[in-house]
This record gives C-alpha cells, structure tokens and sequence, in this order.
C-alpha cells in the first residue's frame, strides 16, 4: 500500500487516547476522532492523545458527519463490550464502507450470542465491500497464545484458562456490564439471572473451538460477584462501593466439545484493592501438559497494541463480519502499517 492508512478512532477516553498514540506512533494519519463526552469532545486528539503536538483534527460528537467528511480506511470502535451497544457504530462504518475493528469483547466472536445482530452487519459489510471484526487482549492472550501451544501437544483432553483484570482501567461502560457497584440483590437481578448477557470468556471459548475445529456440545457460564471485606473507591463510577456490594464479577464458563475436550475458563473483572494485581494464567491438560503463566500483564497496552497490529489483517480479510480465528495470528509490526497492505 503506498499511502498511510487513514483511521477514525471512535472512542476517545481511557483505551482511546492509547489508541491515538499507538496509531500515531505506528504511521497511521488520524482523520477523525469521535466522542459524546463533554470533557473531550472539541480537543485535538494529538492533547487527548499526549502527543505533546497538535494533529489538528478535533473530537466531534457527531459521529455520522465525521464518517461522511473523513475518507477513512478503517475505524477502531472502544466504546462498549456488547453487540447490542456497539452496533450502532459498526452499521455507521459499514455503511459508509469503512473496515471496522472493535475492543467490543463480544465482537470477538458474535456469532452464537448475537446471531442476528452479527449477519446484518455481515450482510451490509458485503454489500458496501468492507471488514468488520473484533480484537483486543483476548485475540492473543485468550487465543493465539493457547492455539500455539496446542501446536505442541500430542493430545488435548481439557484446557483451563483464569483472567484478570482491573475494571477501573477501561471506563464505566465495562464496569457497569460486570455489575461493579450494585449490591447483591441488584446483582443477582441485573447480570447473575441474565442468562442472555455473554460473559468474554463464553465468546472467547467460541473462538477457540472454530480454530480447533471442535463442535460444541454445551456451554456453561456462570456470573458470580465479586466483593471486598473494605470499602473500595472507584474513580470510574465516581463513588465509594461499600464492604460487601459487587466489586465486579467472576464468570466461569464451561464448554464442552463432541471431540472430546473440555474448556473451563474464567474471567474476573472487578474495582482492585490496593494490593491486586492483573494476571492470566492458563493449562493444557493432556499429553504433555502445559502451564502458562503471565504476571501482571499490561492488559490496557496489550489490548490496544493488538487491535492496531491487526489493521493490516483487517484490510486483506474478505468483506463482511470476518472473526480473527480466521486471520493470520497477530504479528508485531516493525515499520508503518501501511507497510504490510499488498
């Protein structure tokens, strides 16, 4: 490709001012930048984005005048973790066929737990030739990571896999989906009996057995809250979480394959106390058997350099809603992204 690829970020608060230094940084042009939040909206996203240098291109409000101004190649949704929340703006770029990758975890794989919403948008991005699709820190760390041990094992009988990760760090809407600051009672009303409200780990199972090539038997998940023995502060809900309302939750999900393995995952997303830490730790059960072990990872980092590390990806995938099971693993890029564009 002989031209810097020219991307609208969508979403400009905690994950978006990473992504617009990451882009920066990575020879992507800024053309548009698009927030509601009063606090941003009208700044130059090089200020947003601690540049320390003006871009001159500010955050607007108006979402589909900067799509109709802007002749962008690609967008990067960071606003919300369901399909239902996020659709709005995958119908905008698909409409103005603009490819479209999104921090969206259910975006990650979509197609059991938003099945209609999904083949819309598949049949709109095939009709105006663009990609839309799902990446973050599970594309690697929930799914390429594991694939590629799997690579190295004779015989899978069961995979085990436990995430965390400090809700405080992504923003209300991803504290709000994992119950943080409702009491039990709320808790149990809002997200435990929500059969229908897909925990990350139940799409990221998904994922896994598409690339496996396993078929679902049946699927498990249960949504637990977490709690603290301490009132716990949260900057992100603008208020104190009193000793024994939900801090966040843990969601254990189990799958269970016609081939014969089992994956139990869980994903524990909460407002940390002073001494908690992230962490992502997994086990292949079988012959042999591997463990994994990542200390404190930087899931913020690592989830806004995988999702720009995959816009090249996300240019050469077929049109329409094209999950990244189906795409290369994801590869460090060394030069400009335009670079890896044939």
């Amino acid at each position: 490709m002989n031209e810097r690829i020219r991307v609208i970020q969508y979403g400009c608060g905690k994950m978006g001012q990473v992504f617009l230094k990451y882009l920066h940084e990575k020879g992507a042009e800024i053309v548009g930048a698009i927030d509601m939040n009063p606090s941003v909206v009208g700044k130059d996203v090089g200020e947003v984005a601690g540049l320390g240098m003006k871009l001159n291109v500010p955050v607007r409000s108006d979402a589909e005048q900067v799509f109709k101004e802007c002749d962008a190649h690609v967008c990067i949704i960071s606003t919300t973790s369901l399909m239902t929340d996020t659709y709005s703006a995958f119908e905008l770029a698909a409409r103005h066929g603009v490819n479209a990758i999104s921090t969206c975890e259910e975006a990650f794989y979509p197609w059991t737990t938003s099945p209609a919403l999904t083949n819309r948008l598949d049949r709109l991005a095939k009709d105006n030739n663009c990609t839309l699709s799902g990446s973050g820190y599970q594309d690697v760390f929930w799914g390429n990571l594991i694939t590629a041990l799997a690579g190295a094992t004779h015989q899978i009988t069961r995979i085990e896999g436990k995430s965390s990760y400090n809700v405080e760090e992504y923003g209300i809407a991803l504290a709000e989906v994992h119950g943080a600051g409702l009491t039990l009672k709320e808790f149990d009303e809002k997200i435990a009996s929500n059969n229908d409200l897909p925990s990350f780990m139940r799409n990221a199972n998904e994922w896994l057995c598409s690339q496996f090539g396993w078929t679902i038997k049946s699927m498990d998940q249960q949504l637990v809250p977490m709690t603290h023995e301490k009132d716990l502060d949260s900057a992100t809900l603008g208020k104190t979480i009193p000793a024994g309302d939900a801090t966040g939750m843990s969601a254990v999900v189990t799958t269970v394959t016609h081939q014969g393995p089992v994956i139990v995952t869980e994903c524990i997303g909460k407002v940390y106390a002073e001494d908690e830490v992230d962490h992502n730790d997994w086990v292949i059960k079988g012959e042999p058997e591997t463990v994994v072990n990542i200390t404190q990872p930087a899931t913020v980092e690592l989830t806004c350099a995988t999702v720009v590390n995959r816009i090249p990806d996300l240019l050469q995938a077929p049109a329409g809603f094209y999950t990244s099971e189906k795409m290369p693993p994801a590869a460090y890029r060394t030069y400009p992204l335009h670079y890896y564009v044939k």
